[in-house]
């Protein structure tokens, strides 16, 4: 099978667990921009606005994580759920942010690439040249979004508990994410509780997310 094959395949068969693992691909219209926007240019910072005044977030950190919180879950859920390093550096994707609708993103080609923590690491350094928001949060919120993609994986029967945990164990013995959290055991679930919180529980109506390490 060919690399395109191989990754077109991958995403057919995750892209049903739910919308967030719906990744398309392909050139879209004039109304995306290229991934290279979020590293230069205002598109980022005026993106990270607009999230603060649709949340009423009154911290400037506040609306990069929460930027960054769904960035990553249309990343890195489908990548998580297929087990192949697609391609999802800057370069090799479009994104638009909609007020209403939020942020949407694709890849242009459907092709292998770099581990996911490569890949991601350059937004991040682009979030916290234009915003004051901690790197352990950022991947923290990664971290987050692979875990929770694992327990929607498990849900679909597409691994086991123990097999999901074991993957995502795997993520976290290496930079930057042997900090971002732990495994637990529940029989048959994917546990997991972060060390850093979003945020999202500071703005106007957020509230504390099920693996933070706020909930007690």
């Amino acid at each position: 099978m060919s690399e395109l094959a191989e990754v077109l395949a991958a995403l057919r068969r995750v892209r049903g667990i739910n919308p967030f693992f719906a990744l398309d691909v392909g050139r879209p219209d004039e109304s995306w921009l290229p991934g290279t926007a979020l590293l230069e240019g205002p598109d980022l910072k005026n993106t990270i606005d607009a999230i603060a005044i649709r949340y009423e977030a009154e911290e400037p950190r506040v609306a990069a994580s929460l930027f960054f919180l769904s960035y990553t879950a249309r990343l890195l859920s489908p990548l998580t759920a297929a087990g192949l390093p697609i391609d999802v550096r800057p370069e090799n994707l479009w994104w638009r942010h909609d007020p209403a609708g939020g942020l949407s993103v694709r890849v242009d080609l459907p092709r292998l690439g770099p581990p996911a923590a490569e890949a991601l690491a350059p937004v991040v350094e682009a979030i916290q040249d234009v915003t004051p928001v901690s790197r352990g949060l950022l991947w923290g919120n990664a971290m987050s979004n692979i875990a929770g993609a694992l327990k929607m994986v498990v849900r679909a029967g597409m691994l086991t508990a123990e097999e999901a945990e074991l993957r995502g164990v795997r993520l976290m013995t290496a930079p930057p994410f042997e900090q971002a959290g732990e495994f637990f055991s529940i029989p048959g679930e994917v546990a997991f509780r972060r060390r850093s919180c979003c945020l999202y529980y500071r703005v106007a109506a957020g509230g504390k997310c099920g693996d933070c390490p706020l909930v007690k």
